[in-house]
């Protein structure tokens, strides 16, 4: 099995709903989100993606969210904006981006602070 990895970065802010903290109020982070994706073969240079290619379909699916506020924004309409749920969500629709390409997803973590992150790995055979 090969797996690839890309970190992409974006702006944005949330509140969580049903917390009863700091972070039921209003407040932003500057996320990081790395993906890793695998397959068991290699393309004929030698590839099992393009990292531009990973990079550019994590870009797809994050920058409608950078510099809006997540709870406004579907699927965080109805599901709580958490860094886990972020990364599931971002784990299942990179999985039927890449799906085509015998690709599955291996883990996405989002990060919120440098030293705080959320990591989903899809189930086996999930795809």
């Amino acid at each position: 099995m090969f797996e690839v990895s890309v970190e992409y970065s974006f702006a944005a802010g949330h509140a969580l709903r049903g917390y009863k903290g700091k972070c039921e109020n209003v407040h932003g982070h500057n996320y990081k989100v790395r993906v890793t994706v695998g397959g068991e073969k290699l393309n004929p240079i030698g590839l099992l993606i393009d990292f531009s290619d990973l990079r550019a379909a994590v870009k797809g699916l994050v920058e409608r969210f950078d510099h809006h506020f997540l709870n406004d924004v579907e699927p965080f309409t109805e599901t709580n904006p958490s860094a886990e749920n972020l990364a599931c969500y971002l784990g299942i629709e990179l999985q039927r981006k890449i799906k085509d390409q015998g690709l599955s997803v291996s883990n996405v973590t989002v990060w919120e602070t440098d030293t705080t992150s959320a990591s989903y790995r899809p189930p086996a055979n999930s795809y």
